[in-house]
């Protein structure tokens, strides 16, 4: 099968997050022997792919001047609920370019399904080609896009057309798909909740350098470690891991936080705020070749997900279960699609400070439960959310739209 798929994130170099998940599902599709085509805007950052890649990346310009490819790739809005100014001016470059790609490389190729990831731009792209050529489309919602695409009529205009011009329409979440239906006029019927997934065979269990990273953290062998990875966003809710953390007695516990965005220093100062000190390491940005040591390194990952601004799963959940890790997290943004209640983790009531801590606390004085949950996680991802399954899944759509075009 020809895939042809369009993003705006999509990673430029070794180690970059960007697009992680849209590179894993198409290099797993190519794995299974379909023929793969990523279309996505051009950026300053892209160095050689690596050899080994079975996916074709072509890449399009948007602007006469390097520096003013600035869209896609996590910089185009700000702290996940409103567009940055500057989105507004190179816009219509990008939607400009995008569709002339678009149509071109359809008219050329005739793939047999175009896969868009965000409704915007890549949803509305795909659609203008599909709709010209007959091909089936499918539009997968990950993140923000939906809140975005409802904050003017023309963004609105836009994503009821792709919406209307897909034969499926994916989301990791139940806010998300909501939010596309209520406020965009999604049909319900098209929709199935699908997660982003992982690699098990890439994101395993191994103890290979944990040791050293706690030594250059300045964390005790012995100490109950939480993870929290993701970038500083609202919708992630870290504020929410600080005020728990608060509320835990003294003992031998250790925050660290993986990622870097626009509360990074409002999150920074409200730990310190409640005291919390050195309990607390802020990390940064890790590579994605060297964040499989954190999730090892640590005891159990957080993911305290707020619903406003509606979020989908995030894929760092599937990381720490891969990595057989205890979760817990907030029933919201798609976490009840990967944490079974008491068999992988804890699902805690949203904004819930207190049963956040009581969780944490559960998972800190029992190792026997840390160990179990862990591997329960590891099973549901080796047999349900693995990327090999999850593209099977996604095969299967893409064929019953083909015979039905």
């Amino acid at each position: 099968m020809k895939i042809g798929v369009l993003t705006h994130n999509y990673p430029r170099y070794p180690g970059d997050f960007s697009g992680r998940f849209v590179e894993a599902l198409s290099e797993e599709l190519a794995h299974q022997g379909h023929q793969v085509t990523v279309l996505a805007p051009w950026d300053p950052a892209y160095a050689r792919q690596p050899a080994g890649h079975r996916v074709e990346l072509r890449l399009y310009r948007y602007a006469p001047r390097a520096s003013w490819h600035r869209l896609g790739y996590m910089r185009t809005m700000r702290a996940d609920v409103a567009l940055r100014g500057i989105t507004y001016l190179l816009a219509p470059g990008l939607f400009l370019a995008g569709a002339w790609a678009a149509l071109r490389w359809a008219a050329a190729e005739r793939p047999d399904v175009l896969h868009a990831h965000w409704t915007l731009p890549n949803g509305f792209l795909a659609a203008l080609a599909a709709r010209r050529y007959g091909i089936p489309l499918v539009v997968s919602i990950p993140g923000s896009d939906a809140t975005v695409a409802g904050q003017n009529p023309i963004f609105r205009c836009m994503a009821r057309f792709a919406f209307a011009q897909a034969g499926l329409l994916t989301a990791n979440s139940t806010a998300l798909r909501d939010v596309a239906v209520a406020d965009l006029g999604a049909d319900p019927a098209k929709f199935e909740l699908i997660a982003y997934g992982v690699d098990p065979n890439a994101v395993r269990p191994d103890p290979t350098g944990t040791a050293g990273l706690r030594a250059q953290l300045g964390i005790p062998s012995d100490a109950f470690v939480v993870l929290a990875v993701g970038r500083m966003v609202y919708k992630k809710g870290f504020d929410r891991l600080l005020r728990a953390a608060a509320l835990l007695e003294a003992g031998n516990w250790k925050l660290v936080f993986v990622g870097e965005g626009d509360l990074w220093a409002e999150w920074q100062a409200l730990g310190q705020a409640l005291g919390l000190g050195d309990r607390v390491h802020w990390v940064g940005n890790v590579p994605s070749d060297r964040i499989g040591v954190y999730y090892n390194m640590a005891d159990a990952l957080a993911m305290p997900s707020v619903t406003r601004p509606a979020d989908g799963l995030n894929v760092t959940v599937l990381d720490a279960m891969s990595c057989a890790r205890p979760v817990i997290g907030t029933a919201a943004a798609g976490n009840e699609l990967a944490i079974r209640d008491g068999i992988n983790g804890f699902l805690v009531p949203e904004g819930d400070d207190a049963a956040l801590a009581r969780g944490l606390a559960t998972l800190a004085a029992d190792p026997d439960l840390r160990g179990r949950m862990g591997l329960a996680g590891r099973r549901l991802i080796e047999t349900e959310l693995g990327w090999p399954q999850l593209a099977r899944r996604y095969v299967a759509h893409f064929e019953r739209l083909k015979v039905a075009a």
